[in-house]
């Protein structure tokens, strides 16, 4: 019996001290919150006894991971290390010529919480009151020409790719999940993952219509599950899953109410896996018919509370390499605390966070 046979009975493996583990990354959207995603990304190339088998992401995360991917491809983990500094430098450039200029932003009393300019609250209140097809008729989205000037896509598309790369999005008409991959890798898959209904037209790919890809796969696992080696899953999370506090305010409803919306399919993948698991591990499958999958999480849920909903929209350098830095620490703290896990088990708790 193999190793992979070995683990989809349930049995456990041994790390050793020079074993190379290969995973996969899930990514989660979240605006210019993805640069925490970015720094998360950034750490975890830095460990040469890590390798990297497949990214399914959504959204900003979609964006990061066509940037890892093709970094990576053109360019080994420094070329990966380099395009996603670049991505997130253009992004930063974007938005000082665009029309919203962010305000110098402060870290207040030492804790996470940051102060903005008035012009963040009015995105909301425009977004609520009109529709994209009313206040951006031309369909203006400044992310598309970063995104082009940063990726190149044909080599994306190559057979010779060292990543699996799937990116999800919501299709507007039957409400299903769309996973782009392979020859379907391209800008539009990714704007396509990144649409956010209330700021842009849906994207069309093919006769069909395509929303954000967090709504139905924030991210979607079971690519990774089915085409994928690796039986580790590596989560990266932006949206807070645990709030201690009833929100109170409309604003603050709202954004958890998108947050409970962008984490539920998340959810509900974790209980079909979570089945699968105890089938296993109690030996009512035998026959290495279910792959035993193994979960891991990078997150900061602390963190990524405190943060205001509006600061999704700012992409003021300052703050992105305050978000990356704070993913660099997560992804160290976690690797020091759980490498040893790839693997061998899962380092959550299934139950406990997601069910």
């Amino acid at each position: 019996m193999d190793a992979s046979a070995e683990r989809n009975a349930g049995e456990r493996l041994e790390p050793t001290s020079n074993q190379v583990r290969k995973i996969n990354l899930a990514l989660q959207g979240g605006g210019a919150h993805g640069a925490f995603t970015w720094g998360v990304l950034d750490r975890l190339l830095d460990e040469e006894k890590l390798a990297f088998d497949g990214l399914s992401a959504t959204s900003a995360g979609a964006m990061n991971a066509a940037a890892f991917a093709y970094g990576l491809t053109v360019g080994g983990r420094d070329g990966a290390h380099k395009a996603l500094t670049d991505y997130w430098k253009r992004v930063s450039e974007a938005a000082r010529r665009g029309p919203l200029q962010p305000s110098p932003f402060d870290r207040m009393l030492g804790d996470h919480k940051l102060s903005w300019s008035p012009i963040f609250s009015m995105i909301g209140f425009v977004t609520r009151m009109l529709s994209p097809y009313q206040f951006n008729p031309i369909n203006y989205n400044p992310l598309r020409e970063v995104v082009e000037q940063s990726i190149d896509f044909g080599v994306l598309q190559r057979a010779n790719c060292p990543v699996k790369l799937f990116l999800s999005a919501t299709n507007v008409r039957t409400g299903k999940v769309k996973i782009f991959a392979e020859k379907e890798i391209s800008v539009d898959a990714v704007m396509a993952s990144a649409c956010l209904p209330t700021m842009f037209h849906a994207v069309e790919i093919d006769g069909e219509a395509y929303w954000d890809g967090g709504y139905m796969g924030n991210p979607a696992i079971f690519p990774l599950i089915y085409n994928c080696e690796s039986a580790d899953t590596v989560i990266v999370h932006i949206n807070p899953l645990l709030r201690t506090d009833v929100p109170r305010t409309a604003d603050d409803i709202l954004n958890r109410i998108n947050e409970i919306s962008f984490n539920s399919s998340l959810m509900r993948e974790m209980r079909a896996i979570g089945f699968v698991t105890s089938l296993i591990r109690q030996k009512r499958v035998t026959d290495g018919g279910l792959k035993n999958v193994l979960i891991h999480s990078i997150s900061d849920d602390g963190f990524m509370g405190a943060l205001t909903p509006t600061s999704k929209y700012n992409a003021d350098w300052d703050f992105l390499i305050f978000l990356r830095d704070q993913g660099r620490k997560c992804a160290d703290d976690w690797l020091a605390k759980n490498f040893v896990k790839l693997g061998v088990e899962s380092s959550v708790d299934l139950d406990k966070i997601y069910l």
